[in-house]
């Protein structure tokens, strides 16, 4: 072979070797991205064409798929959509996926590994792909009355079993519904979507799980636990003044419209009543006794600056980073720069209910294939062990006397001891304040755990005026559901 023949060929050879790796990219290596492109009009019109499962709540669908006779062949429907919106979010032609219709997708539409065996006896079978059914924690009775007791409040409420960290309710007002994503006009879409986006009470966003917020008095029981666990007791007195004078600073601390604390002659007041009254000059001087490392720790091992999947990702809730003895305390009555979702709140009145065990929280309790076949089961687990039983049944005691004789009157249910810690928290502008409570109950038995927050509750709003009320509201749903 004579050598321009020899160059040819192997020119020849690296071009057939270049085309066939392309190739092999494209169909094997670059096939999922491909398909999920959102331009790709064919896989659009695939996966749109495939029966997608249920969206369950104690057992009824709250989203789910109906037949059309168009180009798509099945319309995703909601029904009481903006209740269930932070839960399901929604599946729309042209904004793609959110919330379970996103994190669930590949089950919902039947491609997930786990429905192999399903597709392959569809296939012998003649039958369509159909997608599984996704049933969640989320209790019907206890989701609605959360989202009635918010009402016009923008806010959220976020319900845990304590014992195993199933969400029974997850809850951001004012919400939005999914329906008018999920049509298949692009245009009326579209126009939905800028309305929704551009709208400046932000009904898109789930506030339970995706905003941090300050969190005021709610967070005194992570410093009050950081301070058992440091061995005090909760009848150990501690200062009480009126005005707290900040070291290194001209700044004080007051508390709460200048009121006093329940003090001695010495103007002490016990662990537990600076509890019960939400005493801020109390607390911020435990938090400078204790000093910030001492805090941070509880507070990390409560979950705080950590994201957690749900399956939906939650925003990490945030602590100050090194921050000074006037720094800390202010940090210590939840102010400066404290952080916290409204779940990360629910977490800690759960670790607390369930005797210093924080399991960690979970919205998807089990998946069925078209057979109704359970393809996937959660099994709770243990997120951290935070403090000691002893610690928790202290925090629980002191807890009931804010209901019973405290800031939290207002949560009171007859016949039911309730535990709760309220919270009131600067904006950090002329804004009125946050508003929060964290309960459990029964007390002795706890059954649910609760945490309310609401961003506006108007002028001289505090969380036993507002928050309380509402907490009180998602309790007795709960409760009177397992009577």
């Amino acid at each position: 072979m004579n050598d321009p023949i020899r160059r040819l060929s192997v020119v020849a050879l690296v071009l057939f070797m270049a085309l066939m790796g392309t190739a092999t990219w494209i169909q094997v290596l670059n096939a999922h991205s491909l398909n999920e492109d959102p331009r790709n009009v064919r896989t659009l019109y695939r996966e749109y064409g495939t029966y997608r499962g249920p969206i369950v709540v104690s057992g009824e669908s709250v989203a789910s798929s109906k037949e059309v006779d168009d180009s798509y062949g099945f319309q995703r429907t909601y029904s009481l959509g903006p209740v269930y919106a932070p839960v399901t979010g929604f599946y729309s032609i042209v904004y793609g996926r959110t919330a379970l219709e996103q994190t669930e997708n590949t089950l919902l539409n039947g491609t997930s590994d786990a429905l192999f065996w399903s597709r392959l006896g569809d296939l012998f079978a003649g039958e369509q792909q159909q997608g599984a059914s996704v049933e969640t924690t989320i209790d019907a009775d206890v989701q609605q009355a959360a989202y009635d007791a918010l009402g016009d409040y923008a806010g959220a409420v976020v319900a845990l079993d304590p014992s195993t960290g199933a969400i029974e309710a997850m809850v951001s007002t004012p919400s939005y519904d999914p329906n008018v994503l999920a049509s298949h006009s692009t245009s009326d879409v579209n126009e939905a979507y800028s309305e929704l986006i551009n709208d400046e009470s932000q009904p898109m966003l789930n506030r339970a799980i995706a905003q941090t917020y300050p969190p005021g008095s709610v967070f005194k029981l992570v410093v009050a636990a950081a301070a058992l666990e440091e061995g005090y007791t909760a009848d150990e007195k501690i200062a009480a003044p009126d005005v707290l004078e900040l070291p290194d600073t001209s700044a004080t601390i007051r508390n709460y419209e200048g009121e006093s604390c329940d003090t001695d002659s010495d103007g002490d007041t016990t662990l537990a009543d600076a509890i019960r009254v939400s005493c801020n000059t109390a607390f911020a001087q435990l938090g400078m006794d204790l000093g910030w490392d001492t805090i941070e720790s509880m507070a990390d091992d409560l979950g705080f600056e950590e994201s957690i999947d749900v399956p939906l990702t939650t925003a990490a809730s945030q602590l100050p980073d090194d921050p000074n003895e006037p720094q800390t305390a202010q940090s210590s009555i939840g102010q400066f720069d404290v952080r916290a979702t409204p779940i990360q709140m629910a977490m800690v009145a759960a670790a607390i209910a369930n005797d210093g065990v924080l399991m960690t929280p979970y919205l998807v309790d089990s998946v069925r294939s078209n057979s109704l076949q359970v393809i996937d089961t959660t099994e709770p687990s243990i997120f951290s062990n935070p403090f000691s039983e002893d610690t928790a049944a202290a925090l629980t005691d002191a807890m009931v006397s804010v209901v019973e004789d405290g800031t939290g009157k207002n949560a009171q249910i007859s016949g039911v001891e309730v535990a709760a810690k309220t919270g009131t928290a600067e904006s950090g502008t002329d804004d009125p304040p946050y508003t929060w409570m964290v309960a459990f109950a029964p007390a002795d038995d706890p059954e649910i755990a609760v945490a309310v927050l609401v961003e506006d509750g108007g002028e001289g709003a505090t969380g036993g005026k507002i928050a309380a009320p509402i907490a009180k509201k998602v309790l007795q749903a709960a409760l009177n559901g397992d009577s």
